[in-house]
């Protein structure tokens, strides 16, 4: 393995600076690529790849330069981590995959934990997915078992064997949504390096990767420089009882390993394993075409600890794209013939104490008595319901509510029509959608960004899954009530800041195009199938194959 895989990138990063065609694909024809990048930026919005587009000069400037579709859509109103890297590789709506939010409900589950989080194996006995208040604290098994539709990978595998599916992020549910359950090598960062699915054991690349991160992680780190176009967006922002953001360039004393997750550090770890891995394994140098997943997390966290418009995201921006431009430089380095392809799971907002000072006075934080504990308690006591439990349960403000099965079926409707009623007449929810009229509803076609909310809705909606009934908040409403627990911006809206995304590919030679007209991530598997000849039956995906020649003839045949 060449030394740049694991020491020179790790001193940079720590010391600073289903059904297809049936023929043989073992042998791959030469207009077909050799590998198969497919690179999620969580929370990487169509709004920051406007706004930082220009100031470009690496990974992303080259993407930049290629296919672009700056109106992508995750077209579904559940726009979290899970959901939205479920559609990514399978080119089927999140509802459709089962994978109706990061977490959910199941009263019907064994376990007193009764939240299920979308990578986990809730069948395995003496698990927990861990108090909702405090997620990812669990004890759980991930898995890709809750994903009902294959991924392309998976695909690619069913005819060439010989093809390996890889993938490796910053989040297991990332890696394992791109992945599928048919992943030869899946990584995810856990604790101070990273891990894998359980009974596997850690390639030798990762190994000495882990290891050299574990010796540097908890030294101090100095600050980011500021780059010159970064510079206007240092300005302090109070938040919370005497905290601020806005003017952090990522500076960690020593022992602070547990927030190097909330900088490009992190981004730089992830990016040192997927090339560690494209080395160890050789991929696109066989015979056959691989697929080799990213999953680049530190937008998301950064997102969520100090907003979007402050001057971490920009020094995160322009670290992003100088550690995407090294690592196709690398990839150019060896010679192999690959396709780019990079999208977002979802968008994001900014935090509310920012942005009412930049022209949006309406945005707030949402009440917090909004949430099924509180609004429980009144529906009971309205119905004169009696005992201990519950009986309206769920994981946030938005999104899924489950009534009790303790309750009879009568009480279970009251329970419901009250609580619909009481939380429709707040003055922060845009809609209460029921979840019979949402299973009533066509899965909605068409241009995304012209569909009502329930068919946004429908999109990540399944019947077995998904709640009684599901909330929606207004535009600009922070589903964060307090900035106590560290985050002070998040998504999960039904609205386009938080489902468009930019769809972006490259390749060698790529005639360059920007189709401004909206597409969908649904459209990604179906538009890299055909690169690779993986024919994903009509039946069998939400999205349409992307013609992305740019000239006489059609990807897409």
């Amino acid at each position: 393995m060449r030394k740049s895989t694991i020491v020179t990138a790790l001193t940079a990063l720590i010391t600073f600076s289903g059904t297809a065609n049936a023929e043989d694909h073992s042998e791959t024809k030469k207009s077909q690529p050799k590998l198969v990048v497919a690179i999620s930026v969580d929370q990487f919005s169509a709004d920051l790849f406007s706004e930082y587009r220009s100031s470009f000069t690496g990974g992303l400037k080259r993407l930049a330069n290629g296919v672009v579709f700056p109106s992508g859509y995750q077209s579904h109103a559940a726009t979290e981590t899970c959901p939205g890297h479920a559609t990514i590789m399978t080119g089927v709506h999140s509802g459709r995959a089962g994978i109706i939010a990061n977490n959910w409900i199941d009263l019907s589950i064994e376990r007193d934990d009764k939240t299920v989080y979308c990578a986990e194996d809730e069948r395995i006995e003496g698990t927990s997915f861990g108090d909702i208040t405090a997620p990812m604290q669990g004890d759980y098994v991930a898995s890709a078992w809750h994903l009902l539709v294959p991924t392309l990978g998976e695909r690619l595998q069913k005819i060439s064997p010989k093809s390996r599916n890889v993938a490796v992020a910053g989040k297991d549910r990332s890696a394992l949504m791109m992945g599928g359950k048919g992943v030869d090598d899946v990584y995810w960062w856990k604790g101070k390096g990273f891990a894998t699915l359980k009974g596997r054991n850690i390639s030798p690349s990762l190994t000495a990767l882990n290891k050299s991160i574990g010796e540097k992680i908890d030294r101090a780190r100095p600050a980011y420089a500021t780059p010159a176009h970064c510079a206007s967006r240092s300005a302090k922002i109070m938040h919370g009882d005497g905290k601020s953001v806005g003017d952090y360039a990522f500076q960690r004393p020593d022992g602070a390993a547990r927030i190097f997750r909330l900088s490009p550090d992190f981004d730089h770890a992830v990016i040192a394993a997927a090339t560690a891995m494209f080395d160890e394994l050789k991929l696109g140098r066989g015979e056959a075409t691989d697929i080799l997943s990213i999953g680049l997390s530190a937008t998301d966290y950064i997102g969520h600890a100090f907003g979007t418009e402050g001057l971490e995201m920009c020094i995160q921006m322009s670290e992003l794209d100088r550690s995407l431009g090294e690592f196709f430089d690398i990839l150019d380095g060896t010679g192999v013939d690959y396709t780019v392809m990079l999208t977002a799971d979802h968008g994001g907002l900014d935090l509310p104490e920012r942005m009412s000072l930049q022209g949006m006075p309406s945005a707030e934080r949402v009440d917090a008595n909004l949430n099924a504990k509180t609004i429980g308690k009144k529906v009971a006591e309205t119905l004169q319901l009696t005992g201990d439990k519950p009986v309206l349960h769920a994981d946030a403000p938005f999104g899924d509510y489950y009534v009790s099965l303790d309750l009879t079926d009568k009480q279970r409707t009251q329970v419901k029509d009250s609580a619909m009623a009481l939380i429709a007449a707040h003055s922060q929810v845009e809609a209460v959608l029921d979840h019979d009229d949402l299973a009533a509803i066509a899965v909605p076609k068409g241009s995304p960004e012209e569909w009502t909310l329930a068919q946004r809705a429908r999109a990540s909606f399944h019947p077995d899954r998904s709640g009684d009934f599901i909330v929606l908040l207004k535009k600009a409403i922070t589903p964060i009530p307090t900035t106590d627990r560290g985050y002070v911006a998040t998504h999960g809206s039904p609205w386009d800041y938080d489902r468009r995304v930019p769809i972006l590919f490259w390749q060698k030679g790529i005639q360059s195009f920007e189709q401004p007209l909206s597409v969908m991530t649904v459209d990604i598997a179906p538009t890299l199938g055909a690169l690779i000849g993986v024919t994903i039956p009509d039946e069998e995906t939400d999205g349409t194959c992307l013609d992305i020649d740019g000239g006489a003839a059609n990807s897409c045949d």
